[in-house]
């Protein structure tokens, strides 16, 4: 993986720069960093290795159980309301001790079982408005990403960002993400910071505590905000 690749890509998607700023910063074209961010989207830090000019690999290479295992466990995971992409399938896998094929096989197995609907055609960036919180304490962002650790271990990253001013008011790690870490991490930062507003966050991403933050949430006045197209 390109350490510099990794570093641009984490501060674009914590706030700290815009594409424009990150492309200046680090002498790479915009078109290049959105592909970047796209694979990041789509595979997590694998996304962000050097890609190999072999072949890829088949879906047929894959033996039967595990094909058959990686659309049991997308079933069972939307079911369950959790994140059921490539990289938690793949994850999944490992933990049962079974060889887990790299996430775009992962990916490709599903489109052929019929279990990803194709994306609708992207609309022109100049559709999209930008949403940008008046004042701190307005919004507050909050999602999960997942991370292994150098000796194997996967963990979860929590991150609550306030929107106004892209300051991370927390980031802590997990093993993994919890309907109560979410409640505890999100109580922490009204310690600290006094409440928000409002809150945002990513249902799509598989923000399954998301109604666990809105019960506590509501009793200090707190909304929460649909999930919004952020450009």
């Amino acid at each position: 993986m390109s350490s510099k690749h990794r570093v641009v890509v984490l501060k674009i998607v914590a706030g700290e720069l815009s594409v424009t700023a990150a492309a200046a910063e680090y002498g790479m074209s915009r078109q290049y960093l959105h592909k970047l961010l796209a694979r990041y989207r789509d595979e997590g830090l694998d996304g962000l290795k050097p890609r190999s000019r072999a072949p890829l690999t088949s879906p047929q290479a894959v033996t039967d159980r595990v094909r058959d295992r990686i659309v049991q466990l997308r079933a069972a995971l939307t079911a369950a309301g959790t994140d059921a992409g490539p990289v938690t399938i793949a994850w999944h896998l490992t933990q049962e001790g079974l060889q887990a094929p790299s996430t775009s096989t992962i990916r490709r197995i599903l489109h052929t079982a019929g279990l990803i609907a194709p994306e609708p055609r992207k609309r022109p960036r100049s559709s999209y408005i930008r949403f940008e919180a008046d004042r701190p304490n307005e919004t507050w962002q909050s999602d999960f990403t997942h991370w292994r650790l150098a000796e194997g271990t996967d963990v979860e990253i929590l991150n609550w960002l306030d929107d106004h001013s892209r300051k991370l008011l927390s980031c802590t790690v997990h093993h993994p993400v919890t309907g109560k870490t979410v409640v505890d991490t999100f109580l922490h930062c009204v310690d600290e910071f006094g409440p928000p507003a409002s809150t945002l966050t990513d249902i799509q991403a598989g923000w399954a505590a998301l109604e666990q933050v809105r019960r506590p949430a509501g009793r200090i006045g707190v909304v929460r905000h649909p999930p919004v197209v952020v450009a």
